[in-house]
C-alpha cells in the first residue's frame, strides 16, 4: 500500500498522515481503523490496517479543499466482498477530526451535506441559506457544536420540573457536550456504563446482574435512547467553543452512525 500521494495530500490542508501495520493478533482480523493520534510534533491521522489486509485496501484521495482545510478520503476493499468507505477529515475549531461519512458522495462539500440529518437540511432548505452560509457552524437554520446540530425551538414551553441542568449528551463512548438545560420526550430507556456505553435495554441489565452481581457496581446510568431532546442555555465542551442558545433548540445528532464503521454506535444522552 503506497501512500507517498495521500501523505502528500494531507500536507497541503496542513496536517499529517501515517498507515501503520499492525500485527493481526491485535485487531480483529477483518477490521482497520482511521484515527487521530497525537505525538511530540502533535496530532497527525492514522490509518491503522491488520497485516492480512495489507495488500487488500486501495485507498485515496478524492478530494482535498486545503483552504477550508477539509479532505475526502476513499477505502476500498475487495475481499470478502467489494465495500467503499468515505472518511471526511480535516479541522474543526481546535481540533482535527475524522468522520466516518454515509453515502456514494465524491467531494467535501458533498460529504458535509450527507453528515446533516434531513431535519437540518429541511431548516436550511426553508431559511434559504447559500452554499456559504449552510457550512457556518451558526446560521438562521442551526447552530453546531462538533457532531451535534440545534434547530430552534422557540415555540417550545416543557415543564419546569421536567428540565434537567448541566446534562451530559455524548455519542457512545466519545466526550460528552454539556447542556445548561435539557429536556427531553418520548425514546426508551436503557441502561449504561463503561463497559457498555451504547446502552442496553432492563430485560439485558437485569439478566447481566442476575449472572454476575459484581455487575452491579459498574456505575450503571438511567439514559434515554433516541428521544426527542432540546437544549437551551450554554453547551460546553473541552475541544469546541461554549455556545449559548436564548431559545430552546432541537438537538440532532450527526448521520455519520448511519455509515457501515459506525453502525455500532447509539445516541445517547
Amino acid at each position: 500500500m503506497n501512500t507517498n500521494h495521500i501523505e502528500s495530500q494531507f500536507a497541503t490542508m496542513g496536517a499529517r498522515f501515517r498507515a501503520r501495520i499492525v500485527p493481526e493478533n491485535r485487531r480483529s482480523q477483518s477490521d482497520y481503523a482511521m484515527d487521530i493520534r497525537r505525538d511530540r510534533h502533535g496530532e497527525f491521522f492514522e490509518l491503522r490496517v491488520p497485516g492480512n489486509l495489507s495488500d487488500q485496501l486501495d485507498v485515496g484521495v478524492l478530494q482535498v479543499r486545503p483552504r477550508e482545510r477539509h479532505l475526502l478520503l476513499l477505502v476500498r476493499r475487495d475481499q470478502p466482498k467489494c465495500t467503499l468507505d468515505r472518511f471526511l477529515c480535516g479541522h474543526d475549531e481546535r481540533e482535527w477530526f475524522v468522520a466516518s461519512v454515509p453515502g456514494r458522495v465524491s467531494g467535501v462539500a458533498q460529504a458535509m451535506e450527507s453528515l446533516k440529518p434531513t431535519e437540518v437540511q429541511a431548516a436550511q432548505a426553508q431559511a434559504g441559506l447559500t452554499a456559504r452560509q449552510r457550512h457556518s457552524r451558526n446560521n438562521r437554520a442551526f447552530r453546531r457544536q462538533g457532531e451535534w446540530f440545534f434547530i430552534p425551538a422557540p415555540g417550545l414551553n416543557p415543564d419546569p420540573k421536567l428540565i434537567l441542568r448541566d446534562e451530559p449528551i455524548r455519542r457512545g463512548s466519545g466526550k460528552a457536550h454539556f447542556v445548561e438545560m435539557l429536556y427531553r420526550e418520548g425514546g426508551t430507556q436503557v441502561y449504561v456504563c463503561r463497559q457498555y456505553p451504547n446502552g442496553v435495554l432492563e430485560a439485558e441489565y437485569r439478566r447481566l446482574v442476575r449472572e454476575d452481581p459484581s455487575r452491579g457496581k459498574w456505575g450503571w446510568r438511567r439514559m434515554q435512547r433516541d428521544a426527542a431532546v432540546y437544549a437551551r442555555g450554554e453547551i460546553r465542551h473541552s475541544d469546541h467553543r461554549t455556545i449559548t442558545l436564548p431559545v430552546w433548540h432541537r438537538v440532532l445528532m450527526n448521520t455519520e452512525t448511519r455509515s457501515r464503521t459506525m453502525r455500532q454506535v447509539a445516541f445517547l444522552d
